[in-house]
């Protein structure tokens, strides 16, 4: 601020405090009037220096704007108007995720793989762009970039250069993961005492299949093409590795394969395996416990599909310990015979020994069974009009119905002219079964207690496939090559690897949604003199303030403050 002496034509010097600012919008310096104080020949019949009287007062405004102190004088007139392409509104809760992007070391890993290739674009910012839209704004590639301008970073790239850009993050993907891997032991500790590894798919909006992207068996019963990912996790939650598979892949194939990577890469000692039933196989228990550290496993396995003696132990009530009137438990160390594949594609027999534990609760067994109500009564339909079902849509009904027979190339039922009869006996088989669940594991000498509640932590892996899927839409998925398509699930990763440490910082009080949701609202507008008004502040992120030392409560901010703190949070 200064003062300003402003002659008029009889020769009259009106006074003023006027401030100098650099408009953003209009590209070019300003002044804006600060206080408008008389006529110098007024003034001096009231001071004996008027001239540095106000000289100190402009000193003492200076002095109250260093220290934030003095107020902020805004002026708008009703002819104001914005122009066509304005978009005066950014987003400020971004800088927390900043923050961890730049722990985990991202933007270094990126430079550097950069340096010595021909690329023009910045790896760095575009990997940025997408990784912080697909955690508050989750959009096509398309949509992310139309939208780029919302963050405080560089946007000085094409379209095309995000597609290039993609290609380029394909080819260091592997490595990528293990470096955020080290950076996450080395500022955070990683708890890989247990790792958890589940399978699921996404869908993609197109007919066409490839060799990648296949038809499968979709987890969302959609008949689009899919593609599979395997992803480990560790045990409080924060992904270690994925992997991509085609999507008619089954899922027990796609555990050695990631396993074996986790294990040769990322340097976690002896692991203990937490799965679902879909990676109980012979080949993936044996390939387990016979690595060089002897990893552990504990896997679910389906009592409906097992042999005859492992029912028979499942049902017989002896041994059982009541906890309540809704629970009980009970195990046994017993030897068992699994298949593994040779080298030559043969298969041979192998004993493990294993620990055994069954738990029944009365919750999932009125689960089990109001699940399968809902088939009976599909069922039922079914038997009475066969005509009006095919393969794909009798799916989960057709098991209870007798003598069913389809089409190979059309799926159409072959007797849909004929009332089929329901299998009362495979009803009355599972509903003896309802509520039971058999844990398998190599722990032998680990209690009952502590197996099962391994296994109850695989609920955070599938929690995280729902974050992937809900909170950061990752599909259906708009990309087709397969290089553009790894590139596009990697920047989910590292969303979800950055959401996850965020809401581990906030030790598990909000959900990844509710975090997501608050940074997503914590925006900002542009005022005048490159001033920015806040419109929104909640618990959350107070709490995301207070650890990371962001102030997300104050009303306004000067861009010069706003870009003061994202360059702390990229230090």
């Amino acid at each position: 601020m200064y003062l300003k002496k402003t002659p008029n034509s009889h020769g009259r010097i009106r006074l003023s405090i006027v401030d100098t600012y650099y408009d953003k919008v209009k590209k070019c310096s300003r002044q804006k009037t600060v206080e408008s104080i008389g006529w110098l020949d007024e003034l001096e019949k009231q001071y004996e220096d008027p001239i540095a009287h106000f000289t100190k007062r402009v000193a003492q405004l200076n002095e109250e704007k260093k220290k934030k102190q003095a107020p902020i004088h805004f002026t708008f007139y009703d002819s104001d108007r914005l122009r066509i392409d304005d978009d005066l509104r950014k987003n400020f809760g971004y800088t927390a995720l900043s923050r961890i992007y730049h722990e985990l070391g991202i933007h270094t890993f990126l430079t550097n793989r950069q340096r010595h290739s021909k690329e023009q674009y910045d790896a760095n910012a575009i990997m940025k762009m997408l990784v912080y839209s697909r955690l508050l704004f989750p959009a096509s590639k398309k949509s992310s970039y139309d939208g780029r301008e919302r963050f405080f970073e560089r946007s000085d790239y094409s379209l095309d250069d995000v597609y290039r850009c993609l290609s380029f993050l394909d080819k260091h993907r592997e490595n990528l993961q293990i470096w955020m891997n080290d950076r996450i032991k080395k500022n955070y500790g990683r708890d890989t005492s247990l790792i958890y590894y589940d399978v699921t798919n996404y869908y993609f909006e197109t007919d066409e299949q490839n060799d990648f992207l296949h038809k499968g068996i979709s987890k969302e019963h959609r008949p689009n093409p899919i593609i599979q990912m395997g992803l480990f996790m560790d045990n409080r939650g924060i992904p270690i590795t994925y992997e991509l598979f085609p999507g008619n892949t089954n899922d027990c194939l796609t555990y050695r394969p990631n396993f074996g990577r986790i294990k040769k890469q990322f340097d976690l000692g002896r692991v203990i395996s937490v799965a679902d039933k879909g990676m109980t196989t012979g080949d993936n228990i044996w390939y387990t416990i016979n690595t060089p550290t002897h990893d552990g496993y504990v896997f679910s396995m389906s009592i409906r599909g097992s042999e005859k003696g492992i029912k028979d132990y499942v049902l017989k009530e002896e041994g059982y310990e009541w906890l309540g009137t809704e629970y009980k438990r009970k195990s046994r160390k017993s030897p068992r015979t699994i298949l593994v594949t040779s080298v030559t594609g043969k298969k041979m027999k192998k004993q493990v020994d294993e620990k055994q534990v069954v738990f029944w609760s009365e919750k999932y067994a009125r689960r089990a069974k109001a699940e399968r109500e809902t088939a009976l009564a599909k069922a039922r339909d079914l038997a009475q009009n066969p005509g009006n079902y095919t393969r794909a849509t009798s799916y989960r009904a057709a098991k209870y119905v007798k003598k069913i027979d389809y089409d190979k190339e059309t799926g159409e039922i072959l007797t849909s002219s004929s009332i089929l009869d329901i299998d009362e006996e495979k009803i009355r088989e599972e509903e003896a079964l309802d509520g039971y669940y058999m844990l398998l594991t190599s722990e032998m000498e680990t209690s009952d207690d502590e197996i099962i509640d391994m296994y109850r932590g695989l609920w955070r892996i599938e929690e995280s496939f729902k974050v992937t899927k809900s909170e950061l839409e990752a599909r259906p998925v708009y990309v087709w090559t397969k290089e553009h398509i790894e590139a596009h699930f990697l920047t989910c990763f590292v969303a979800l690897t950055i959401a996850r440490i965020l809401e581990n910082k906030l030790e598990r009080k909000y959900s990844v949604g509710r975090i997501l949701d608050s940074l997503s609202k914590a925006e900002c507008s542009l005022l005048q003199q490159n001033y920015y008004l806040f419109d929104y502040y909640d618990e959350v992120l107070k709490e995301i303030g207070s650890i990371m030392d962001i102030d997300f409560g104050k009303r306004i901010r000067t861009l010069g403050e706003i870009k003061k703190i994202l360059a702390k949070t990229k230090k």
